[in-house]
Order: structure tokens, then C-alpha cells, then sequence
């Protein structure tokens, strides 16, 4: 029990930090995180904890962006939706299921 709790607590602090991060972030940055995160968010699968750390590694290169001077839009590119599921691909997602049960549906009424 204690070690649940200790990776419950601990993720929690990791988010209120990640968040705080964000907070710091020029509007701009923090308008497009909030976004990303929504996005994120939808398709994340189990305990979301793989959609953090995509979103941490959005966050660092949007914080490196800031730092440089740079735009939103020199990161993320004009397509936002893909640069998030470039930082999602390996990470599971609730479709994952979803496309796993129509393939083992198909393969089974083919096979009969």
C-alpha cells in the first residue's frame, strides 16, 4: 500500500511542477500547451502517466523555444495536431483496443 501511495503522491507532485512550468510560459506558449494538453488528453489510454511524458517533453522543447526568442509556431508547425502525434507515437491510446478487437473479430470469422 505504501508504495501506491508513494507513486500516486509522487506523480501528483510531478504534475503540479509540470504545470507550474507551463504557467511560466509566455502566453502564447501556455494559449498552445493548454491545446496540446486537451488533445493529448482524448486519446490518452490506462493511467495517462505515457501522455505525461509526452507532454514533458513538449513543454521542455516549448520552454527551450521561449528561452530562444522563438514562436509557438516555430515549434509546433502550422499543423499542431501532428506535431502531437509525432510526441505520441509508442504511447497507448485508448483506439489501441478498440483497433485490437476489430482485427481479433475479423480474424476469427475469416478463420471460420
Amino acid at each position: 500500500m505504501h508504495r501506491i501511495l508513494t507513486k500516486v503522491i509522487g506523480e501528483k507532485k510531478e504534475w503540479k511542477a509540470m504545470e507550474a512550468r507551463a504557467a511560466a510560459l509566455p502566453r502564447d506558449f501556455r494559449t498552445v500547451y493548454g491545446e496540446v494538453k486537451s488533445y493529448v488528453w482524448k486519446f490518452a489510454d490506462g493511467d495517462g502517466h505515457e501522455s505525461i511524458g509526452a507532454l514533458a517533453t513538449i513543454l521542455g522543447r516549448f520552454e527551450e523555444a521561449a528561452a530562444e526568442g522563438r514562436g509557438v509556431g516555430d515549434v509546433t508547425g502550422s499543423d499542431v495536431a501532428a506535431f502531437c502525434d509525432r510526441h505520441l507515437t509508442g504511447v497507448a491510446s485508448w483506439t489501441d483496443g478498440w483497433r485490437a478487437s476489430l482485427n481479433g473479430a475479423v480474424s476469427r470469422k475469416v478463420a471460420d
